[in-house]
């Protein structure tokens, strides 16, 4: 399977396992790598030496392509940077942030952009940045989010009408089936996150794990938008979320609410009822937990499949 994204990161599919905090370490973006995906490793979470860690380790682990995700609404982001091109990495999705801030540093070191957007006008920009690619990600993705509510489906056709640059579909994508549907309306490839939380690879808890195979619909909801919107999981953090908005709360309220670690305090350390659970609406289609290199053959497999039963139509 060759087209503008495997050729752009020299991967074998256009498959890419988002960098997402508390759950993408060296073992699970190793694992995709090896797959035939590109595997990215979650620096939101990771101190400037846990990350350094991380990709030492990720180079043992494989000899394929693999990234950093970087979201830039994060301290020590120019520490962060410097580590990467230091350690040689050659792949760098930023999110969160200002594409201009770091893309030409980066590329002046001969590592491949990618920026994570969610609308056409973000897209636009992170283009005039000079950026090789673009993740547009819709508002069925898990964690931080656009405030825009534009959906999927909505917003590839959009974004791929107004750039000429490599577009990777993100949120709401966990199958063969989804990947398709992706690329039929635009994208070169897609970003998987909440299907590869329930793997076996993941650095999060393995109760977090399992409240993702168990959630049905309905079971996520986008909230905290006066600080930065983030798609979670109903528990009872959240209830105590909702409870704080009836009494039409400062920003600082808020904040003073959600603390600090709460993210690492639920997926990183399990505390389902305390802990922020960040997850996409397509928890509902996740049934188990299993390898990531199973989770890839998998989705590769029925992509074909679906294509050949799409072209009979």
């Amino acid at each position: 399977m060759s087209n503008r994204i495997t050729q752009l990161f020299n991967i074998q599919f256009p498959l890419i396992q988002a960098g997402m905090i508390w759950n993408s370490g060296w073992r699970l973006a190793s694992a995709v790598s090896n797959a035939g995906g590109l595997g990215l490793l979650g620096a939101g979470s990771m101190y400037p030496e846990v990350l350094r860690e991380h990709i030492t380790k990720c180079k043992k682990a494989t000899t394929k392509p693999f990234g950093v995700n970087v979201p830039m609404l994060y301290p020590d982001i120019d520490t962060i940077i410097d580590i990467i091109i230091e350690e040689g990495v050659k792949i760098v999705f930023t999110s969160a942030g200002n594409p201009k801030t770091y893309t030409a540093k980066l590329k002046d070191h001969g590592v491949t952009v990618v920026h994570v957007v969610s609308s056409v006008k973000f897209a636009l920009k992170a283009q005039e940045a000079g950026v090789d690619a673009v993740v547009a990600e819709g508002f069925e993705a898990g964690g931080h989010n656009g405030r825009e509510e534009t959906t999927t489906f909505t917003l590839i056709p959009m974004v791929k009408e107004q750039i000429t640059v490599p577009l990777i579909a993100a949120g709401g994508i966990a199958n063969g089936r989804g990947m398709l549907a992706a690329m039929v309306l635009g994208a070169d490839g897609v970003q998987v996150g909440s299907r590869f939380v329930a793997s076996e690879e993941s650095s999060s808890h393995r109760a977090f794990k399992q409240m993702v195979v168990d959630a049905k619909e309905g079971d996520t909801l986008l909230t905290l938008k006066e600080l930065a919107p983030v798609r979670m999981l109903k528990n009872k953090f959240f209830e105590d979320v909702m409870e704080l908005y009836t009494t039409n709360p400062t920003k600082e309220a808020l904040q003073e609410l959600l603390g600090r670690a709460r993210a690492k305090r639920g997926m990183f350390e399990g505390d389902l009822e305390e802990g922020e659970l960040e997850i996409g609406q397509i928890a509902g289609l996740i049934h188990d937990i299993k390898p990531a290199a199973q989770i890839v053959e998998e989705m590769i497999s029925e992509f074909e499949a679906v294509k050949k039963e799409a072209a009979n139509l």
